[in-house]
């Protein structure tokens, strides 16, 4: 019975895990997240489902040497299946046509536990230069005497930039939809 239990669980935590360049992302607790405004009065946050990262971080000086990101478009989720579906239309991501959203650092600047990475970001086969702060959450030995690293990764895009256009005007003025997007991913990687 240990045996088995063994399995399942050695199962599950290989499943779990997203395989990347010197570290492992450990998806059941990460997040690739962002927020905008809603009716300009509130905020409305979702995430991405499915992505994928390699990745080289020098732990011993806290700085990234690369890091390259795949975001399936079509995973994205607020939690409203109607809204989910407009975002997956023409109006938005048009994820038929345009099925991943790409990153890939060009440079990072460690200062301590946090930094800025500068990279490329694509969506809708347009790429622009997006920064985003970094802040290391620690660094630990887990309970199997493996080397666990936690990531903020925080910044701020105007969807428009990427051809995300669709907006709707309100009666009392402002806008549906809001241009600014903030990025918030968290993640928690493991060393190989």
């Amino acid at each position: 019975m240990k045996t088995v239990r063994n399995v399942v669980i050695g199962f599950f935590l290989f499943f779990s895990f997203v395989k990347a360049d010197g570290l492992l992302i450990d998806t059941s607790h990460s997040e690739v997240g962002f927020s905008i405004k809603h009716m300009m009065i509130s905020n409305v946050k979702g995430k991405f489902q499915e992505y994928d990262a390699k990745m080289d971080f020098d732990i011993k000086n806290k700085s990234f040497r690369s890091l390259k990101a795949d975001v399936t478009a079509k995973s994205i989720d607020t939690g409203i299946t109607k809204r989910d579906n407009h975002l997956r239309s023409e109006d938005f991501f048009e994820v038929e046509k345009y099925p991943k959203i790409t990153y890939e650092m060009t440079s990072y600047e460690a200062s301590g536990d946090e930094g800025v990475m500068e990279g490329l970001l694509t969506i809708r086969d347009v790429t622009k230069k997006v920064k985003l702060n970094v802040t290391i959450n620690g660094v630990i030995k887990d309970f199997d005497g493996n080397t666990r690293v936690g990531f903020t990764l925080e910044g701020t895009i105007n969807r428009k930039d990427f051809g995300l256009m669709w907006n709707k005007a309100l009666e009392l003025g402002g806008f549906a939809v809001g241009d600014r997007v903030k990025i918030i991913i968290e993640l928690e990687t493991m060393a190989i």
